[in-house]
């Protein structure tokens, strides 16, 4: 997982309450067997004009010129405007995994679903909770002004806006020092290989039996 430091990026308005997960990544894409491949069909039903189906060359289909991603203005896009109850509906963890891989590394928003706000922490992306009234100023200026950015800056939890102004946010220590470290699950139990290995070491020197090989 990608450390998250200090960010800053094109901002993306999606003005809809109660976006759910199967918005960000349709059930016909969770087949696959992968942890890749998602960010193409990130908000399938609404980025595209015909129906989609895994595996098909996004090339081949009609852009919906209407959708806030395929407008020109906002692509390249990392940080996502959003607003209340983003991410509700079903625990999916394609979710956030698609929103990643299509580029996004910060969300922005009043509130959130809880389990889609756990994973997005696990997957590398930061959910910020702002105030309404914060969130509907960043809606009016990212619409006023093309080009519109943010910097986010996690250590000191302040997302700064082009005038400077400084709009402080609040994120759980222990989830603010994975993502400064980049360590997701893995990566946390994997701090203590040594002493891992060296436990399996010992219980295998005072119970020989537990070992197995396995021939062919």
């Amino acid at each position: 997982m990608n450390p998250f430091t200090l960010h800053q990026g094109l901002v993306a308005p999606m003005d809809r309450d109660n976006v759910d997960t199967d918005a960000i990544i349709p059930k016909q894409f969770l087949k696959s067997i992968h942890r890749t491949g998602f960010g193409q069909n990130l908000f399938d039903a609404w980025r595209y004009l015909d129906p989609g189906f895994p595996g098909q060359d996004p090339g081949s289909r009609r852009p919906n010129p209407d959708f806030v991603l395929n407008q020109p203005r906002y692509l390249g896009a990392s940080i996502l405007l959003a607003r209340k109850n983003f991410g509700c509906g079903s625990s999916r963890e394609h979710a956030p995994w698609a929103l990643e891989q299509y580029g996004f590394r910060a969300l922005i928003a009043p509130s959130y679903a809880d389990i889609f706000f756990n994973n997005s922490f696990k997957n590398g992306i930061l959910p910020i909770v702002l105030s309404e009234m914060q969130v509907d100023q960043l809606f009016n200026e990212a619409l006023a002004f093309p080009g519109y950015s943010l910097t986010i800056d996690l250590e000191r939890q302040v997302v700064v806006k082009p005038d400077g102004v400084e709009l402080t946010f609040e994120v759980q220590a222990f989830r603010k020092y994975c993502l400064l470290n980049g360590f997701d699950d893995i990566g946390l139990t994997l701090r203590h290989a040594d002493k891992i290995k060296a436990f399996e070491a010992e219980r295998l020197s005072t119970k020989p039996w537990l070992a197995r090989s396995f021939a062919g």
